[in-house]
């Protein structure tokens, strides 16, 4: 092949380097493309450097923290009067578009941080603890987590056995959680139990109570760049003006993980794009058969089915974005986007690995660590059949849960 095909048509390549096929970005604002473009270099800058040598020790950096605290990439969506950035859905988005694109356990760490923790004390606390805690859980001066899920207790949050008393001048919490991003290093837990009466309600457990303990989860294929733990209360005195006063009930928590999951479907474009974009320059360089791999028919094939999926799951998220800005999204319309955004991206994670060949298994390229990351990202915040489920109850108005 002639040199100066090749150059041409890799020239023609780097048009799709951005991933937007459809030209979405004819979509949003000149702010949306600002900060989108923000956050890509600062990912560029401080994650993807790393980001595999994290990864492969298993270290989460702490760092990080501040980090995304100075570059507004916690709880962009609240607003700057509590330390957010006062930004709208498509923004928020974005940003954990482009930090997934860097790392899922990264994006994670900043997803908890905003939707998780900063949303439901902005949401259903009370003035005290907004001022309290939002300006520097925004600021990266403080790491949250979410403590709804228990080792006996996933896809059935109801059933949950961690519980609290009022004991007059305080209250009384006990049980534990698991598989919670961010305990071991989190200052701050908003935590979900029962009252004596078995109504749910958030409570904000601060590191340092006596009787609280966050230890760590050793051992993960997935997610090795986040710190994951448990949250363990053995008669925790939690003060009573820690309570979240505005919402009871489990309608509470499912309304953080409405945020959160909306969040994840941005995430994983992210992830499937950087996949996309290492096999789509893996082809272009690879020789084989005096040949790019690019020029062969099933390459081009996985190239362009990836290519598809990514332009539908972009779409699907604009209007999304829209409807969230609306206040007029469902939980189904959210568990449809992430149900299909996350399923896309493990598959193109899976089909770059295979364009890379053995290669594609070696921390050089990013679609192994993508790949188990994203097998983390299809279960939590509601596995993959639990969002099916949720669809088939808009569909047909039975809840096949029981």
């Amino acid at each position: 092949m002639n040199p100066n095909q090749v150059n041409a048509k890799s020239s023609k390549q780097d048009m799709f380097e951005g991933v937007d096929f459809y030209g979405v970005d004819d979509l949003l604002t000149e702010e949306h493309i600002l900060i989108r473009s923000s956050i890509r270099d600062f990912v560029k800058k401080e994650i993807s450097p790393n980001i595999e040598r994290w990864s492969q020790e298993g270290h989460f950096p702490s760092e990080i923290v501040k980090k995304f605290g100075d570059v507004g990439a916690f709880g962009p969506q609240i607003p700057d009067t509590y330390g957010g950035g006062g930004l709208d859905y498509i923004s928020y988005g974005l940003i954990m578009q482009e930090i997934e694109r860097g790392d899922s356990g990264m994006r994670s760490t900043a997803s908890v941080q905003g939707s998780l923790v900063m949303y439901p004390i902005y949401k259903f606390g009370s003035e005290e603890q907004k001022r309290k805690y939002l300006p520097k859980l925004a600021a990266g001066e403080m790491l949250g987590c979410f403590g709804l899920t228990e080792p006996d207790h996933g896809s059935n949050p109801s059933g949950m056995v961690t519980h609290f008393k009022d004991m007059g001048d305080h209250l009384l919490l006990n049980g534990a959680k698991m598989w919670i991003s961010n305990a071991p290093e989190a200052d701050v837990a908003v935590v979900w139990a029962k009252n004596e009466e078995g109504r749910i309600h958030g409570l904000i457990v601060e590191r340092g109570m006596k009787g609280f303990s966050t230890p760590t989860t050793h051992g993960k294929w997935s997610l090795r760049a986040s710190c994951t733990g448990e949250l363990v209360f053995d008669n925790v005195k939690v003060p009573k003006e820690n309570l979240l006063p505005g919402k009871s009930g489990l309608g509470a928590p499912m309304m953080c993980l409405d945020s959160a999951r909306y969040g994840i479907a941005w995430g994983a474009v992210g992830a499937a794009m950087d996949c996309y974009d290492a096999a789509r320059r893996y082809a272009m360089e690879r020789i084989q058969f005096d040949k790019p791999i690019g020029s062969f028919q099933l390459v081009q094939k996985k190239l362009a089915e990836m290519l598809t999926e990514i332009t539908k799951a972009q779409l699907i998220n604009w209007k999304l974005g829209k409807m969230m800005n609306e206040g007029k999204a469902t939980t189904a319309q959210i568990s449809l986007a992430k149900r299909n955004n996350v399923a896309m991206a493990l598959e193109i994670a899976r089909e770059a690995r295979q364009i890379h060949g053995g290669m594609g298994i070696t921390g050089e390229y990013p679609m192994m660590r993508h790949m188990m990351n994203l097998e983390s990202v299809i279960t939590y915040e509601g596995t993959h059949d639990i969002h099916l489920l949720i669809l088939g109850h808009a569909i047909t108005g039975i809840p096949a849960f029981k």
